[in-house]
């Protein structure tokens, strides 16, 4: 499978973004690239990579010429410093940072030459930072007016990256927890604490931290981007890396200021990260159930379709022996396995806990053999490859020759 992952451990922005994938492409997909965005149809706009050593790391930096001038502020603060550009008489400088309605948003992006798919990736992101702004400021999204993330420069970001993804087309795209940075930001709105409102709203149920860089790390549009494409927010699964591709920004860290993206391939479907490994368990414990009963209630569990149910010897209040439950799940199952543990147990309190699992790609083969036709359970991933002998067809043979498991085992082999 093919995986795309993002580190954004320094945060992330759109420019970032896009120089990051863009270094991933070949040198003859980077030139049409640029051709592409050059040739939109967005008046007055042209895309420009410049190589950037940070802390000894050589990456890509895309400036960005709004009507021929340069976007100095083509770093994690941006999008909200444009504010600062402005004459002393409250007239624009060099560059368009007038507001945008997203119905202007949409207009602008109809007419530009790009596909149909890009597009309308291109809307759908600018949907999420119209919903964002419209919750922090309670306004109708119909009544919210970009103002830093409606210019040009930010238009060409989001259309960028929405552009390459298209391009590199991972089945996957798997995102680190992202960084967001601390302290405050100044906007259009006067001054803001890190992350800013409308990308908190944004990285909600995304796994976010701080870290010690006291700067905005993370932008709307870049948390807008990530949330769109990703898959999963996980750590980097198992996967053989191709290619690396390093955004800068603009800022000198201690740390090197770049987002780095990796594209290569992993044999078991992106490792830890697919929705399918994420299990519940669910676990009590009783003491006053019967053998006969405990034993039906967990056939009932493996029947109703639970990964695995078993029981473990405990010792519960007043040193009572008694039986821990536990029944592991599918995530989408959960409510239905809560409902039948409360229904064949006499537990009245059940716990619950949600983990991870790394599984081995699995399949079941027929192969021919002297007894006949055998199954064959085989599993794969990770750098290791098994097979062993469908348990119940063992049985049959052992059943039928007056032998043992071993030795049906031995027969085949």
């Amino acid at each position: 499978m093919k995986i795309l992952y993002l580190d954004c451990g320094m945060g992330a922005a759109g420019d970032m973004l896009t120089a990051a994938l863009y270094e991933l492409l070949s040198d003859e997909k980077k030139k049409t690239f640029i051709d592409l965005i050059n040739n939109t149809g967005l008046q007055g706009v042209s895309v420009c990579p410049v190589n950037v050593k940070k802390c000894g790391i050589t990456g890509t930096h895309m400036n960005v010429l709004v009507d021929g001038f340069e976007e100095h502020e083509h770093c994690h603060d941006k999008e909200h410093e444009h504010h600062d550009h402005m004459h002393d008489n409250g007239e624009h400088g060099h560059h368009d940072h007038s507001r945008s309605s997203m119905s202007r948003i949409r207009e602008i992006t109809e007419a530009l030459d790009v596909p149909d798919k890009v597009r309308e990736d291109a809307l759908k992101v600018y949907e999420i930072i119209a919903r964002a702004e419209s919750a922090v400021h309670n306004t109708d999204i119909s009544e919210i007016h970009f103002h830093e993330v409606g210019t040009k420069d930010a238009v060409v970001d989001v259309l960028s990256v929405c552009f390459l993804i298209n391009e590199i087309k991972p089945e996957r795209i798997i995102v680190s927890p992202v960084c967001t940075g601390s302290g405050t930001v100044k906007c259009a709105h006067g001054t803001l604490p890190v992350p800013a409102p409308a990308t908190a709203f944004i990285l909600r149920d995304i796994p976010m931290y701080q870290g010690d860089i006291s700067s905005e790390l993370c932008t709307p549009t870049g948390a807008a981007l990530i949330k769109y494409f990703a898959s999963d927010f996980s750590h980097m699964p198992v996967m053989k890396v191709s290619a690396i591709g390093y955004g800068m920004g603009t800022k000198d860290f201690e740390t090197a200021n770049c987002l780095r993206a990796f594209i290569g391939e992993s044999d078991s479907d992106g490792g830890s990260s697919l929705p399918d490994e994420y299990v519940t368990v669910l676990s009590c414990n009783v003491d006053d159930m019967t053998g006969e009963e405990i034993g039906f209630a967990v056939e009932r569990f493996l029947e109703e379709g639970a990964h695995d149910a078993f029981t473990v010897p405990v010792t519960m209040k007043k040193s009572r022996p008694g039986v821990m439950i536990e029944v592991i799940c599918a995530k989408a199952d959960t409510e239905k396995m809560t409902k039948l543990m409360f229904k064949h147990t006499s537990t009245i309190g059940i716990r619950q806990f949600e983990y991870k699992r790394n599984i081995l790609k699995r399949h079941v083969r027929d192969t021919d053999t002297k007894e006949g036709k055998v199954r064959v359970k085989e599993s794969e991933g990770y750098g290791v490859k098994r097979s062993k002998y469908e348990f119940e067809d063992l049985a049959r043979i052992a059943r039928l020759k007056g032998i043992s498991i071993r030795e049906a085992k031995e027969l085949l082999q």
